[in-house]
C-alpha cells in the first residue's frame, strides 16, 4: 500500500499536489441514498480555507467541489464517489529558490530520501492543501452519522501558544476567525497574531474535537480500537505532533480514584476516558485533542543544506500560516467523523443483530464537561 487510503469499510483515497491542476478523493463504501449536492461542501471547506482573514495564508482558492461519480439525481448510489477541487491560486514561482534546498522542519528531506524526487511547489503532496479532500469526504460522513445515529461532530481551538480559553461557549466558535470558544478573548488573540506575524515567527496550537451522541459499542477490542484509530487518523494530519483522548497526559498526575469515571443509574459522573473504554465507545462524548507544531515556513533565515549536501541559508518565501492550528478544527473534525463512520459500519456488519443491551448508562450528567 502506498499510504494514500484510509478506512476499512468507509474508505477514502486522496490524490493531488498543492500546486498541481487539481486535488481530489475517491470515497468508497458509502451507503446509498444519502442526499448530496456540491453546495453541501461549502461551509466546512470555507472554515478550512486560507485567505479568509489576515491571520492565515493569503492564498485564496475557490475550493469548488465537482462531484464526478457516485451520485445520481441528488443521492448517493453506493458506488465510488469521486470529488475534485481545481487549484486556482497557486504561485509556484515562490518556490523556485528552494527547489534544490531542504527546508528545516519540512518533509523536503524525507520525501527526497524516500522517492529520490520531490515536488517543491508548495510542498507538493506533503502540503496541508491535501486536507481539503479529507474535509470534503467527511461532509458525507457527518451527514450519515447525524441522520442515522444523531451524532454531532464539532471542534474548537483549545490553545494557541501559551493562550488558553478562559471560558467555553460553542456559539462563539463559529463567530470568530480562530474557532475560539471565548468571545471576550478574540481581541487579545488578534493582537497576539498581529505581533507574531510582524515578527516573522510562528506558534503551535491545540485543537479539541468532540463527537456527541456516539452510541456505546463502536470500536474493536484489540487491533481496531476506536482510540487507537483516532490517534493514527489525527497524527496523519500535517504538523500534528501529539494526540490525547479524554484527560490524556493529565492522567499521569490523576489518582486512579479521580481518573476512573464513576457510573450511576443517572449517568457517568465524569469523562476522563474521553468516551472510550477498552477501545470501545461508552456512549459518552468522544473527546480528542491534537497538538500542532509551529509552522516551519518562515521568512527568518536559517541554516540548511542543498541537494548536493552544501551548507546554504534557507529563507522561505510564499504565503504561509503563522499558526496552522487556526484552520485545523474542521480537519480534526473530519478525521473524527471519518473514523466514526468507518467504525459504525464495521460494528453494523458484525454486531448489527445485538441491539441495545441493559443497563444502558446515560451519556453524562449535567456539568460533566468535555474531559
Amino acid at each position: 500500500m502506498a499510504g494514500n487510503s484510509f478506512g476499512a469499510l468507509f474508505r477514502v483515497t486522496t490524490f493531488g499536489e498543492s500546486h498541481g491542476p487539481a486535488i481530489g478523493c475517491v470515497v468508497d463504501g458509502c451507503p446509498p441514498g444519502i442526499a448530496l449536492a456540491a453546495d453541501d461542501f461549502s461551509a466546512d471547506l470555507a472554515r478550512r480555507a486560507t485567505g479568509r482573514t489576515r491571520h492565515t495564508s493569503a492564498r485564496r482558492e475557490d475550493d469548488a467541489i465537482e462531484i464526478l461519480s457516485g451520485v445520481y439525481e441528488g443521492v448517493t448510489t453506493g458506488t465510488p464517489i469521486a470529488l475534485l477541487v481545481r487549484n486556482t491560486d497557486a504561485r509556484s514561482k515562490d518556490y523556485e529558490r528552494i527547489a534544490t534546498q531542504f527546508r528545516p522542519g519540512h518533509a523536503d528531506y524525507t520525501y527526497w530520501q524516500k522517492y529520490g524526487v520531490r515536488d517543491p511547489r508548495g510542498g507538493g503532496r506533503s502540503s496541508a492543501r491535501e486536507t481539503t479532500m479529507r474535509v470534503a469526504a467527511a461532509v458525507i460522513a457527518k451527514k450519515w452519522l447525524a441522520a442515522r445515529h444523531g451524532v454531532r461532530v464539532r471542534g474548537f481551538l483549545a490553545q494557541i501558544g501559551e493562550v488558553v480559553p478562559r471560558g467555553h461557549d460553542w456559539s462563539a466558535v463559529d463567530a470568530n476567525p480562530f474557532s475560539w470558544p471565548d468571545a471576550l478573548q478574540v481581541g487579545e488573540l488578534e493582537a497576539y497574531m498581529d505581533a507574531l506575524r510582524k515578527s516573522g515567527d510562528s506558534v503551535g496550537a491545540r485543537v479539541t474535537v468532540v463527537a456527541e451522541g456516539v452510541p456505546p459499542g463502536w470500536g474493536e477490542p484489540v487491533y481496531g480500537k476506536l482510540d487507537a484509530e483516532l490517534a493514527a487518523a489525527m497524527m496523519s494530519i500535517n504538523a500534528a505532533k501529539g494526540v490525547q483522548v479524554g484527560a490524556g497526559f493529565a492522567s499521569i498526575v490523576q489518582p486512579g480514584s479521580v481518573h476512573r469515571d464513576v457510573m450511576t443509574p443517572e449517568g457517568f459522573l465524569s469523562n476522563h476516558a474521553g468516551g472510550i473504554l477498552g477501545g470501545i465507545s461508552t456512549g459518552q462524548d468522544v473527546v480528542v485533542s491534537v497538538a500542532f507544531k509551529p509552522t516551519s515556513s518562515l521568512r527568518l533565515p536559517v541554516q540548511g543544506v542543498d541537494v548536493d549536501g552544501n551548507a546554504v541559508e534557507v529563507v522561505t518565501t510564499g504565503r504561509h500560516d503563522p499558526c496552522v492550528g487556526i484552520r485545523a478544527a474542521p480537519i480534526c473534525e473530519a478525521m473524527l467523523a471519518l473514523v466514526l463512520m468507518d467504525q459504525a459500519l464495521r460494528h453494523r456488519a458484525q454486531c448489527g443483530d445485538v441491539g441495545a443491551v441493559s443497563p444502558r448508562i446515560p451519556a453524562r450528567v449535567p456539568g460533566d464537561g468535555h474531559g
